[in-house]
């Protein structure tokens, strides 16, 4: 975040609010996490705003759903993971996630564009999103499940 975060807050039409910047700093450096991780950092912190005190679970939510609907984070869903959290907005960017650590790494598009906004056959939609998932296991899990069979 180049921008101090209440500008950055100004700029997409949000109040500044304490929660809004202790979410956004709880953020910071911290790709992919998941609400109760941004809770957790959240209540660790010491802003000298009492955001930690006046944020609820519910809050949170509320929160991150305007960050997310201002663009100012992106919110990916894994199947069989929660929701997580990122700043990394406006590119076009997938992941890869590993099956047995659950961690999340990025990947640029190899395209440099948004190829799969154009699906063959539309069916009527108006597509406006593509987001691509590669599952597999990470060079930390990959040594211990050599002895295991593969998943399909």
């Amino acid at each position: 975040m180049d921008q101090p975060v209440g500008e950055l807050l100004k700029a997409r039409g949000l109040r500044s609010t304490a929660q809004r910047r202790a979410v956004l700093t709880a953020l910071h450096g911290h790709a992919h996490s998941t609400a109760a991780e941004l809770e957790h950092r959240i209540q660790s912190a010491d802003d000298g705003e009492g955001a930690s005190r006046c944020l609820s679970r519910q809050g949170l939510y509320n929160v991150l759903e305007d960050l997310s609907r201002a663009e100012l984070i992106r919110c990916i869903e894994p199947a069989g993971s929660p929701a997580r959290y990122e700043l990394r907005v406006g590119d076009n960017h997938h992941h890869l996630v590993c099956r047995s650590c659950g961690r999340i790494k990025d990947v640029d598009c190899s395209v440099g564009r948004a190829p799969c906004l154009e699906p063959g056959d539309d069916a009527g939609f108006s597509v406006d999103e593509a987001e691509i998932t590669w599952w597999g296991l990470c060079a930390d899990c990959r040594p211990a499940s050599a002895q295991r069979p593969p998943r399909h």
